[in-house]
């Protein structure tokens, strides 16, 4: 792993889609894996089943010198309650960006900006374990405020594995059609209707895409990325992130820069991606890290 980011001369590595979430809740997600539930539709081990402070150590250990909380409400009345654990997480773990999330609700414009004055770097939306339309009259103050903001918003908008009622380019075409400024992060690099959120990157330029569980042997399988479009990614390559999944993924976390790498884009692509791209959007160009790790 340290051979892989400092054979590209970087100082580590930036992981923009990692999960950290309260204990009682992450052990739901993990027995939603195990049972292979019907959002996952296939046997999905955990690879990194440990406790927080081991999970954080193992990222450390790794050369990650950045990460999130991605988290995630899944009804009304939760996402406040994940956003002050997320805050005090990040307090107390100056390596994460500090992360929120929200949901259609009422409060939901309160507590994103409340979020956002707080501090908040990054906010994670799940159209697919929410099962909402990202269009929703409820959500259209959240929006405008993380685009007015200049808050970037990892979504899980695209129909894998298993497509929801709301997935797909459509939903996120139509708010983009409305809020053009928001710097959107399509997660999983929208897989599998990859071709279409690259589409939108090049309609969009807040529009970036991570890399989470793309180009993986275990996605590969069900949801390969076309070769024919393997030239896009160069093209969009100043807004590509890396993201991992971290700690839910089936298979160890070299793995997943093992995918980059042999794409062979470069190692100029494979620095940006891996490094440079989420240091501009999510650091200001470093100086924020820089300065939490002289603080």
């Amino acid at each position: 792993m340290r051979g892989f980011w400092q054979g590209l001369g970087l100082p580590g590595l930036i992981d923009v889609h990692t999960h950290f979430m309260p204990d009682q809740v992450l052990a739901k997600v993990w027995a939603y894996f195990d049972s292979a539930g019907p959002l996952v539709g296939r046997p999905w081990p955990i690879a990194y089943r440990h406790d927080e402070d081991v999970r954080v150590a193992v990222l450390r250990s790794l050369g990650v010198r950045a990460f999130t909380s991605m988290l995630y409400p899944h009804k009304p009345g939760m996402a406040a309650w994940l956003n002050a654990w997320a805050a005090d997480f990040a307090a107390r773990t100056p390596d994460c960006l500090h992360t929120a999330t929200f949901f259609p609700e009422p409060e939901a414009a309160g507590y994103v900006r409340a979020a956002v004055e707080g501090g908040a770097r990054v906010f994670k939306s799940h159209v697919q374990v929410g099962g909402y339309d990202p269009n929703d009259p409820l959500l259209d103050q959240v929006w405008g405020q993380l685009a007015d903001a200049g808050v970037p918003v990892v979504t899980h908008c695209g129909s894998g594995p298993v497509p929801g009622k709301h997935t797909g380019p459509e939903p996120i075409a139509a708010l983009l059609a409305r809020h053009p400024r928001l710097r959107l992060v399509v997660a999983h690099m929208g897989m599998p209707e990859y071709s279409d959120f690259l589409d939108l990157a090049d309609r969009y330029p807040g529009v970036h895409l991570d890399t989470t569980m793309a180009f993986t042997d275990f996605s590969e399988r069900d949801a390969p990325f076309p070769r024919a479009q393997r030239r896009r990614l160069l093209d969009r390559g100043d807004r590509i992130l890396f993201g991992s999944d971290f700690p839910n993924i089936p298979y160890s976390y070299a793995h997943a820069l093992d995918a980059l790498a042999r794409l062979d884009l470069g190692d100029d692509w494979l620095r940006g991606v891996c490094h440079d791209n989420a240091d501009r959007l999510l650091l200001g160009g470093g100086d924020k890290l820089r300065a939490s790790e002289a603080g």
